[in-house]
This record gives C-alpha cells, structure tokens and sequence, in this order.
C-alpha cells in the first residue's frame, strides 16, 4: 500500500492547523486549529473489506514529573509511551482518501461526540480523555481527531505515525467508548496490508529554532 497527504509531507513538520496546541511566546502554548489531515491511500490488496486509521505518538513521557515544569527539561533518554490521537475504523473498501477537516475543525470542550462519524464510520475515544480526566472544564470523551499538544519543555521532537490499515472484514466487533488497545485487538488477523506516513511537532522553542 502506498499513503500520502496533501496537508504535509512525510517526515517533516506538521502545520499548525493540524495540532491541538501551538507555541506562543507569552504564554508557552495556546489552542490552535485541530484539523485533522487530508489522507490518501492506493494499492490496496485484493479481499480489503474496509480500513482503519490510527494516529499515535509514540514519544510521549513515561514520567510526569517534569512536564511543562519551568526550568527543566525532559530528558531524551526518558522511556517513552504511546498516545492515541485517532482510532477510525469502518471506512468502506471503496474509499481511499480522507479529506482535510471533514472529521475535525477546532477544539471542543470535553470532547467531540462518537463513536458514531462521517459515512457510518465509527471513532474510538483518544488519549486526551484519560489527560483531561482531572481537569474541571475539560474532562470528558474525547472521540475522533484531536491533534498534537507535546510538551513544550520536552528535549526531543514528537512523532506523529498516521497508520491506514486494509482489513478483510468490513467491520470491526467495536461498539460504545472504545480504545486504541480495543481497535489492535479487534484487527488482529484481519490486517491484509497497512501504510504509515510521520509527521514532526514541537512547542520547544529551542527545537523549534533548529527546525
């Protein structure tokens, strides 16, 4: 399979227009579009019954310790996890591109409504739901495309994997508040082929000046 985007290359710096947050000098971080990504996919294989997405960050602090703490910095040797910023399943077989904004624009307060989207597809809840869970006026379900917010003190440079997966199901045994553990486990034996493309994000003014 072959993934490319109109809204950015691969392995280069994602616009703000796509990230939850951006950098502001006054403030370290201020909301920004949270559009998600135009995507576009080809060559899939003979028997795709539909496909998934997934969006991850798989450089996310293991540690919260020194997150967003004046004078430090996270270091670069820190284990790191993953976070979900997408789970898109049910897409027909017959589709193969996504359009920019078609299934964000703009932040919303305690999460966009699911798993129910566009053209009977379904979205799981993202990794802001547990990162807000604690926060009075943002806690809630965060469904669908909420885009990049790394730490604005972090040492390293956020990578952000775009995933489409062909599926020889056309669809995926999800109902309800679902994961990206529930959507791995659901198209275990079923993945026929999958593509990635990576896009790049800091609020580190530092990183962000030798970009």
């Amino acid at each position: 399979m072959r993934l490319y985007s109109d809204s950015f290359e691969d392995q280069t710096p994602l616009p703000e227009r796509l990230a939850f947050c951006r950098y502001d000098a006054q403030s370290r971080v201020a909301l920004a579009g949270n559009i998600n990504p135009h995507l576009a996919w080809s060559d899939a294989p003979v028997g795709t019954k539909s496909y998934a997405v997934i969006c991850h960050d798989p450089d996310v602090p293991s540690k919260p310790d020194d997150v967003n703490q004046e004078g430090r910095e996270i270091p670069a040797d820190l284990p790191r996890i993953s976070f979900y910023h997408w789970l898109l399943v049910n897409i027909s077989g017959q589709v193969q591109s996504l359009a920019e904004g078609s299934y964000s624009k703009g932040i919303t307060p305690r999460g966009k409504a699911g798993p129910l989207a566009l053209d009977d597809t379904r979205q799981g809840v993202n990794d802001y739901t547990t990162w807000f869970a604690n926060d009075r006026d943002m806690n809630g379900d965060y469904f669908g495309y909420d885009g990049p917010c790394p730490p604005w003190n972090d040492s390293i440079v956020h990578r952000y994997v775009f995933t489409v997966y062909a599926l020889d199901v056309a669809e995926l045994p999800l109902e309800g508040r679902f994961t990206g553990k529930d959507v791995l486990q659901a198209m275990a034996g079923h993945i026929l082929d999958q593509a990635s493309i990576t896009g790049l994000y800091t609020l580190n003014p530092r990183l962000m000046n030798q970009q």
